[in-house]
């Protein structure tokens, strides 16, 4: 059956089989058990790009523009490693970092295919200059 993101929310109830973890284990087969029982780890809790793009398309579906753009940006950063995000976030915090980083930051998520979000910290560059938040290097 194709997806349809009007009459198939909320994904989990009305299609589970389109939900998996990471590793492929289906949604059923995410339990508090599971997880006892070393059938399923850590990573199988993350969300995977497909499920967020779903759920991106289903919030434009509604009309929940800001939402579904999100939800993209989160689809594209689900393939970056961990501390590569939580780098990025740090470097984005004001004074950490300047301009020139937070460009080879946005170069670096572009090789992830995080492209939204790349753009992202190109306009908070910007705005960190505009209002003086860039580190002095």
């Amino acid at each position: 059956m194709e997806f349809d993101p009007k009459r198939d929310y909320p994904l989990g109830t009305r299609r589970p089989d389109l939900v998996s973890t990471p590793s492929g284990v289906p949604l059923v087969e995410v339990t508090l058990d599971a997880a006892r029982e070393g059938r399923i780890g850590a990573a199988d809790i993350k969300a995977t790009p497909e499920t967020l793009r779903r759920q991106a398309d289903i919030a434009r579906a509604v009309e929940r523009l800001p939402l579904a753009e999100s939800l993209e940006r989160a689809a594209e950063l689900a393939g970056v490693p961990d501390e590569e995000l939580l780098a990025v976030y740090t470097a984005l915090r004001p004074r950490r970092a300047t301009a020139e980083e937070l460009e080879t930051w946005a170069a670096r998520l572009e090789g992830y295919g995080a492209v939204r979000t790349a753009a992202f910290v190109r306009e908070a560059a910007d705005v960190y200059e505009e209002r003086g938040l860039l580190a002095h290097g």
